[in-house]
């Protein structure tokens, strides 16, 4: 007879899915602990923080660079002085040599060949001329011959000394330019590098950041602009004034104050007419590229524009924003006139030329053209009157 008890159900143990869940568990765990550990990504402000670091890293990396090309350049001029000093005095000592083999060649003729060839072909002519008994035989003329042999000999190792220590100096001002050349590349693609990691959204947010830290500048040069013009209307006025008491005095009086206010009319209109040309060379360069190294006319680095900008008014800058700032009387920023040279950062890495109204032209960075902008877009460092 069939039981009708209900059968026994079966407990199931889920030890491998027990595995599968503490396995997964631990990964979980592990990722958390990974992405913990990770860096974060920064900010948009940490990278626009890092980017213009990196370029202004590259600027006075720039200036290296531009201090060792102008050292290689001045050590290839004197090489090449060197060079043709050398070769001017090998053939002054072909000359000589000419002209003792003429004497060798007379006495070849007349039999007496032996002692002034022998001296020609000697490896140390003075040695063997100082014997007696060749001496006694050389005639004023042929003395005065071996004499300037010797001389020119001897400068001509010496310049050929000379110009080989000038060729090695060469040589490594070439590896230091080479170096500092690597320097600017380094920090310009690692600028890239970050810039090209941003997402569109990204860029959007750097580029609205900018956009507020140029308005900032504008707004503070605006407030310049305004102290420079009320400060004008004060000048005039005071002007007016001593021109009205002028006209109220003698004569004598009159005539003198006239003649001290054209002196010193005469040297600032001096310095004006110089930062005149200055600008309209400057504002000419507007539009074109900035290029690290360069000096124009197609594009400008930010000292080369400066240098290039005041040679159109007669005046001779050096290269580098390090010497550039050494040239010129020194300058307070409210006494900032047209033309002045403001200089940029702790590390003086860039210069601008002062414009007026709180603006200046420059060359402003990799990837941007010249522009005018306001002062207070960087920390100003210093100013400079060049002449």
């Amino acid at each position: 007879m069939a039981s009708h008890r209900k059968p026994r159900s079966r407990t199931r143990t889920n030890t491998p899915a027990v595995g599968l869940t503490t396995a997964a568990i631990a990964g979980v765990s592990l990722l958390s602990a990974q992405n913990a550990t990770a860096d974060p990504k920064p900010s948009i402000e940490e990278v626009q923080k890092k980017v213009d670091d990196l370029y202004r890293q590259a600027g006075s990396s720039t200036q290296e660079y531009n201090k060792a090309k102008e050292s290689t350049e001045q050590q290839r001029r004197t090489v090449d002085r060197a060079l043709d000093e050398a070769a001017e005095r090998t053939e002054a000592l072909n000359e000589s040599r000419r002209a003792l083999g003429s004497y060798a060649a007379a006495q070849y003729r007349t039999g007496a060949v032996t002692p002034t060839a022998a001296l020609l072909f000697a490896d140390n002519p003075q040695s063997y001329a100082d014997q007696t008994q060749l001496m006694d035989r050389l005639t004023e003329q042929q003395r005065s011959a071996i004499e300037d042999y010797e001389t020119q000999r001897a400068e001509a190792a010496e310049q050929r000394a000379q110009a080989t220590k000038s060729l090695e100096t060469l040589t490594d001002s070439q590896e230091s330019l080479r170096a500092r050349k690597q320097a600017v590349q380094k920090k310009l693609a690692e600028a890239r590098e970050l810039l090209s990691q941003l997402t569109a959204e990204e860029r959007a947010r750097l580029a609205e950041l900018e956009r507020k830290k140029e308005e900032e500048a504008r707004r503070k040069a605006e407030a310049r602009a305004r102290a420079e013009a009320e400060a004008e209307a004060e000048r005039q006025r005071q002007e007016r004034e001593r021109q009205a008491q002028e006209q109220t005095g003698t004569g004598t009086e009159t005539g003198a104050g006239a003649g001290t206010g054209s002196g010193s009319g005469t040297a600032g209109g001096t310095y004006a007419a110089k930062a005149e040309k200055v600008l309209s060379f400057a504002r000419a360069q507007i539009g074109k590229p900035y290029v690290w190294g360069a000096t124009g006319p197609s594009s400008y680095d930010c000292s080369g524009l400066t240098q290039a900008a005041w040679r159109a008014a007669g005046v001779d800058l050096p290269r580098t924003t390090w010497d550039q700032v050494k040239a010129g009387q020194n300058v307070a920023t409210a006494d900032l006139l047209p033309g002045d040279l403001v200089f940029f950062y702790d590390d003086i890495s860039h210069v601008g030329i002062y414009i007026g109204d709180g603006k200046m032209i420059h060359a402003p960075k990799p990837g941007a053209n010249v522009r005018e902008e306001s002062i207070y877009y960087m920390p100003i460092h210093s100013s400079v009157r060049p002449a």
